[in-house]
């Protein structure tokens, strides 16, 4: 009876836990893998040279059995693919991922450009989250973490009170658990629609950055009212 009562004590962490291959090592890798293997996920690395000796510190830091390697391997039996790459190779690292059809593809990324007078503006038509759908018709894209800095990722409770996570996707199942993965790491999820509306999370990036540039730096929080 003891050995029945643990067995099922258990199940629901084996039940529940994802392979997340998250693409990239910098910034926004270090705080998202972390992140998510905190929270029993299995998470793995992808790196264009797996091989370098540099990934000690990220490694130590990630629960579980993580490590490093190529783009396709970390992808090919993953349930949940993280794009924690620059914005604008993301046709380029697509295209080295190889058939994503049937993942979750988590989309922090954002495509700007720095104009004359030193603000940022949004560098794509359309934007990049709808860009990583139509490379993978298959897969499932949401559009998260990319409103905000990867040091309140990692420490949300830095910013001194909540912080929202904005998610937009087609896939009401594929936002479900990417606001799961939001929660578990004390940020609080709002879903604000489908995948077009990927754009104005996009450009929220841009009001947040200028801010900054202005000395008036900030984090989101959609405070939720009853009707």
């Amino acid at each position: 009876m003891r050995i029945f009562f643990l067995v099922l004590t258990l199940m629901p962490s084996i039940i529940f836990a994802d392979a997340i291959a998250v693409i990239g090592t910098g910034r926004v890798a270090s705080a998202l893998g972390p992140g998510f293997a905190s929270q029993g996920h299995d998470v793995i690395y992808a790196s264009r040279s797996p091989e370098e000796d540099r990934f000690e510190e990220l490694l130590a830091k990630t629960a579980g059995d993580p490590y490093v390697t190529t783009y396709e391997d970390a992808v090919r039996n993953a349930d949940i693919v993280v794009l924690a790459v620059y914005g604008p190779a993301t046709e380029s690292v697509m295209q080295a991922l190889g058939d994503l059809s049937g993942k979750i593809i988590i989309d922090p990324t954002n495509r700007v450009r720095t104009a004359d007078d030193g603000f940022r503006e949004h560098d794509i038509e359309g934007s990049n989250a709808e860009l990583i759908q139509s490379l993978a018709p298959g897969a499932s894209v949401v559009k998260a973490f990319n409103t905000l800095n990867y040091l309140i990722m990692i420490d949300p409770a830095s910013s001194g009170g909540a912080v929202t996570i904005p998610i937009a996707g087609d896939d009401a199942d594929a936002k479900a658990k990417v606001a799961d993965l939001v929660r578990g790491m004390n940020m609080e999820p709002v879903d604000v629609g489908p995948l077009r509306f990927a754009h104005v999370l996009e450009e929220l990036l841009i009001i947040n950055s200028n801010a900054r540039t202005l000395g008036s730096p900030f984090n989101y929080y959609f405070r939720p009212f009853e009707d």
